[in-house]
């Protein structure tokens, strides 16, 4: 169990643009501190993503006409330097997938939905089959933990004026199930009201904003201990 515990390795993500102020980066970073395996981090602010783009899609095409077909034999398939560069920006994003024991991302909500760093690696991530045994069929990413932390200024959870406005975990849980992942793999954490002493209309709720990131911290840490386990 030891030798499991030391190689499970931890793929971590942030995506918020606030640094010191941002509660998605501090949730995560609990969790990274208390993974006991190696762990690989990106800042996708700091070092965003290159949007995809039209051999991107040219190739991607091409490959899904083709059918099944192995990452290595992805770039003989490339027609010019174009496709070539696209796919040289996006199969080292989809190796780390691949190899992670654990993907963690941190993802504040902005304008109801996941910030445009994370959509960018969503985008180039998503290469037809690249999470698909070209052989078997089988959805390589069914045995990978994701931890999505989740940091909402206002208040989304069921019953809330504002439920109907979240497009944020609906959007990811969809995307991850449709891309492969277990759902009892797929683990949100949620801390909302974090902008409760900035929002005037949030006023009287700072003890609901303190439970709800009380209860984030917690979660974090215990699941940072179960999922090594597994």
């Amino acid at each position: 169990m030891t030798d499991m515990l030391t190689e499970a390795l931890l793929l971590h993500l942030d995506s918020s643009a606030d640094g010191a102020e941002s509660v998605s980066r501090r949730l995560t970073a609990l969790f990274a501190s208390a993974w006991r395996g190696p762990v690989r981090r990106r800042d996708l602010a700091e070092e965003p993503v290159p949007l995809i783009r039209a051999p991107y899609t040219t190739l991607g095409r091409r490959v899904e006409r083709r059918g099944a077909t192995a990452l290595d034999d992805v770039a003989a398939l490339a027609a010019d330097e174009g496709e070539l560069r696209e796919w040289a920006l996006t199969r080292p994003l989809i190796d780390q997938v691949r190899a992670a024991h654990t993907v963690l991302l941190g993802v504040p909500m902005y304008n109801f939905t996941v910030p445009a760093t994370l959509k960018a690696w969503i985008d180039r991530l998503t290469f037809p089959g690249a999470f698909t045994g070209p052989a078997t069929g089988e959805q390589v990413l069914r045995g990978t933990n994701f931890v999505v932390v989740l940091a909402r200024g206002g208040g989304y959870g069921p019953g809330t004026p504002r439920e109907a406005f979240d497009f944020q975990l609906p959007y990811l849980r969809a995307y991850l199930t449709n891309l492969g992942v277990a759902p009892e793999r797929l683990s949100f954490v949620k801390a909302e009201l974090t902008r409760v002493r900035e929002i005037p209309a949030l006023a009287g709720m700072e003890p609901l904003a303190a439970e709800s990131l009380a209860t984030a911290i917690a979660e974090v840490t215990e699941l940072a201990g179960k999922l090594q386990a597994q």
